[in-house]
């Protein structure tokens, strides 16, 4: 549907029932802004308003969609056309929803796991949590925009996205624990001792010596179960 020219139309019609943009607004519940954002070919409006705009204006809504008074002989082939591009245009709108929808997700699940990684300490289960809760969010943003595809390639994407993002969650924890010197928020299993912490993650384990010491350690060690005597040979 051309925008412009439906706009140009719609003044045209309002201007022949001596209809000031107001007067139409209030007959269609809509402001006078949005009349003129119509009439300006800013926008279309709602579906909804098709038929009442019509009405008040005296035309059909072959006339609206095709911006001009449809001749009787081309009504048939319009209607058509019309049709076609009222679905389009449909669609479109959908999209475009859509797409701002994920985009939204995708924006408010990345924060959300940042915030949870810059506030919560690194030994805090809430930072895991709203990390985890991040990716989640995130991912179904990203769900919008592969809903589009085959159900496999859907869940491929969706599933690769979750694991990249996580992936990426545990490298920035690495990089806290080398350089930071702090406790991994990942780690599936923790073994205190006297004055020794491990923990056990998924890819590396971490040694913390001397816990809450003017000397404390944190030493990466070989990924593998340790007993508590063999974490303590770690800190002497």
């Amino acid at each position: 549907m051309n925008q412009e020219k439906i706009g140009k139309f719609i003044a045209e019609c309002r201007k022949e029932k001596n209809m000031t943009q107001q007067e139409l607004a209030e007959k269609l519940g809509v402001s006078d802004r949005t009349i003129s954002n119509w009439e300006n070919g800013r926008n279309m409006p709602d579906l909804s308003l098709f038929k009442p705009l019509c009405k008040e204006l005296g035309i059909t809504l072959n006339d609206l969609m095709s911006g001009e008074k449809v001749k009787e002989k081309e009504y048939q082939e319009k209607l058509e056309e019309n049709i076609i591009n009222t679905i389009n245009y449909t669609n479109k709108k959908i999209e475009n929803r859509n797409t701002f929808i994920g985009l939204t997700f995708i924006t408010f699940g990345i924060l959300i796991s940042i915030t949870a990684v810059a506030i919560f300490p690194s030994e805090s289960s809430w930072g895991f949590f709203y990390s985890v809760l991040g990716a989640i969010i995130s991912l179904i943003g990203v769900s919008k925009f592969t809903k589009r595809l085959s159900y496999f390639k859907c869940l491929l994407c969706n599933f690769g996205y979750f694991l990249i993002f996580i992936a990426l969650l545990m490298i920035i924890d690495y990089i806290g624990v080398i350089n930071i010197h702090q406790a991994p928020r990942f780690s599936i299993v923790t073994v205190s001792g006297e004055n020794v912490i491990y923990y056990d993650t998924l890819f590396y384990d971490v040694v913390r010596c001397n816990k809450n010491k003017t000397n404390e350690t944190f030493k990466v060690v070989k990924n593998q179960k340790y007993d508590i005597d063999e974490i303590d040979k770690f800190c002497k």
